[in-house]
């Protein structure tokens, strides 16, 4: 199967789990997060329980957000279990409700009385086997409305909030969303919407950071179940990181752009820092070289 787009990438050493430059040692040792709230969707499993971890070890306070009670508990248990002192807010909810990404937010403050970190990392994904016109309508449909309105939805509300801590969005995108991969159509266009969507938090609210990011191809029960054979090439552990380290003020100059966990930051920085400001890269944009 051709994918059109797959050297439409930065020119970097590639990384598959932790590496030196990001390693989240450093934030847990300085406890960078402590007094930081950190509202999470997606929580209840895989790349969303070990960006809660790794928060939670590094200081911060935690508002889960999932669909259901049972797997924020586990979620809730596992971190306490790590951090016994770290505190847990837990909101059961499907995040394409508005009422309820309303109310998450605003249970976060009641709870914490403040909002510094927004992660967007709920998501869903369907089987990739056939071309957009052969499929369920619905279901095409469902990925848009699950990755762009639930994603939309909690940023409404955080950024009120995060207009007063100058704080921040990371948004879980997908490198699918520059790929041009048959059977992938509704998927890679909500990650695509997703980017730009970020573009827009730093152009309307420029006092708040954002960052689409690429997690790496993750071995997940609902990547499995839809990718099937796609191979994977990253760790959670290195998506989690990769978060950690743009939130904690090292990188904003990536702000409003597209970035990948696969991508080594160090080289990213020391070789083409200047070239991406220069040319305001890493955004979806027409582009014809000259």
């Amino acid at each position: 199967m051709s994918i059109i787009g797959l050297d439409e990438d930065l020119k970097v050493a590639r990384r598959e789990d932790i590496y030196q430059a990001i390693d989240p040692k450093v934030h847990y040792d300085a406890q960078t997060f402590a007094g930081k709230v950190v509202l999470i969707t997606g929580a209840s499993r895989g790349i969303g329980v070990e960006i809660a971890l790794q928060y939670a070890r590094a200081g911060a306070a935690l508002a889960l957000v999932a669909r259901t009670q049972a797997g924020l508990d586990a979620s809730r248990d596992a971190i306490l279990r790590e951090r016994p002192s770290a505190q847990v807010l837990t909101f059961p909810a499907d995040v394409r409700d508005v009422t309820k990404a309303e109310e998450a937010v605003a249970a976060t403050i009641t709870r914490f009385g403040r909002l510094d970190i927004l992660v967007a990392n709920a998501a869903t994904i369907r089987r990739l086997d056939l071309p957009f016109a052969s499929k369920d309508p619905k279901g095409w449909w469902d990925v848009l409305d699950v990755n762009i309105r639930g994603t939309y939805n909690f940023i409404h509300f955080a950024v009120p909030e995060l207009l007063k801590t100058k704080g921040q969005v990371v948004v879980l995108t997908s490198i699918g969303a520059q790929l041009r991969l048959p059977t992938s159509s509704e998927y890679a266009l909500s990650k695509f919407a997703l980017n730009r969507l970020v573009e827009f938090v730093t152009v309307e609210y420029p006092a708040i950071k954002a960052f689409s990011v690429h997690p790496g191809v993750v071995q997940t029960d609902l990547f499995e179940e839809c990718a099937g054979s796609y191979p994977v090439d990253s760790t959670v552990g290195l998506a989690a990181a990769t978060i950690l380290y743009l939130t904690s003020g090292k990188a904003d100059y990536l702000s409003g752009r597209y970035v990948s966990s696969s991508w080594d930051l160090g080289d990213v920085e020391r070789d083409w820092k200047e070239k991406i400001l220069a040319q305001n890269s890493l955004v979806n944009k027409l582009s014809i070289p000259v």
